[in-house]
C-alpha cells in the first residue's frame, strides 16, 4: 500500500475505512467496525460508499476469521504489517494475553490513536503501535517496541504484497520468516503465485482461498472478483 508522506493518513487508507464504515451500516453485515466513521470524519472524509464494496469487504471478514482462529491455536502474538487505519485491536474478541503490533507510517499511527484514544473504545488487547514504514527497517523498530522473536505469531499482510515489486516480496518473506519462530502464522492477500511458491520454499505450509471463492462463501456478488488469493501459512 503506497502512500504519500504527510501528516494525514492517504487515500487509500481512507477508502477502506469508509468501506469498513458502510458495511457497519448495511442491514446485514459481514463485520462491524463501530470506529471507522471516527476515523474517517477527523480526517475530513465523511462521504460513504453506497454499500460496502463486495472484494474489500470479504477480505476483512477474511482477515478477521484468520486472525481469530490464529488466536484460537494458541497465537497471542499479532504483527499487522501496513495496518493502516485497521481497528482489530479494539473492535474484535481478544484472548486476556493477546498483543498486537501495529506496524506503519508514524503519522498514520498517530492518527489512529489520538481518535481512538479520545473515544470510548475499549482495548480488547494490549496495543502496541510500531511507527515505521514497511520499506525501512521495521524489524528493528518492532524488537524495539517488545517483539519476541522467539514466541509464535500471527503476521498479517492485508493490502501489502500485491502493490510490491518481485525482489521486495522476497525480501518481506525473508524478512518475517527470519522472525518467526515455529509454529507461526501468515496472512496474506496476493496478486501472484510466485508468493504462494516463494513461502513453500521458505518451509512454509500454504492454503490459498481464491477471492472470488471467499466472496462466494461470504454472500457477496463474485461475478467481478479480483484475481487475488488470500494466503494462510503456517511454518514448519
Amino acid at each position: 500500500m503506497m502512500r504519500p508522506s504527510g501528516d494525514q493518513p492517504g487515500r487509500t487508507d481512507l477508502s477502506v475505512a469508509a468501506v469498513r464504515a458502510s458495511e457497519t451500516e448495511a442491514d446485514h453485515p459481514l463485520f462491524t467496525d463501530p470506529y471507522a466513521h471516527l476515523l474517517l470524519v477527523d480526517a475530513g472524509q465523511v462521504d460513504l460508499p453506497a454499500s460496502g464494496p463486495g472484494y474489500s469487504a470479504a477480505r476483512t471478514k477474511w482477515f478477521d476469521d484468520y486472525v481469530l482462529a490464529a488466536g484460537a491455536a494458541g497465537l497471542s502474538q499479532v504483527v499487522v504489517l501496513d495496518a493502516g487505519l485497521d481497528t482489530r485491536a479494539w473492535r474484535l474478541p481478544w484472548l486476556s494475553d493477546a498483543v498486537i503490533f501495529d506496524v506503519d507510517e508514524p503519522a498514520v499511527l498517530a492518527h489512529k490513536t489520538r481518535i481512538m484514544d479520545a473515544s470510548d473504545a475499549q482495548l480488547g488487547a494490549k496495543y502496541v503501535p510500531v511507527p515505521a514504514a514497511t520499506t525501512g527497517d521495521w524489524p528493528k523498530a518492532l524488537r524495539e517496541a517488545g517483539f519476541d522473536p522467539n514466541e509464535p505469531t500471527a503476521w498479517m499482510a492485508e493490502s501489502l504484497v500485491p502493490d510490491m515489486a518481485d525482489d521486495a516480496v522476497v525480501t518481506l518473506i525473508d524478512q518475517i520468516t527470519l522472525y518467526s519462530a515455529r509454529g507461526s502464522h501468515l496472512g496474506v492477500e496476493v496478486a501472484e503465485p510466485h508468493v504462494a511458491q516463494t513461502l513453500c520454499c521458505h518451509r512454509w505450509d500454504v492454503r490459498s482461498t481464491d477471492a472470488g471463492d471467499a466472496m462466494r462463501r461470504y454472500h457477496r456478488d463474485h461475478d467481478n472478483a479480483p484475481a487475488y488469493s488470500f494466503l494462510h501459512a503456517v511454518l514448519l
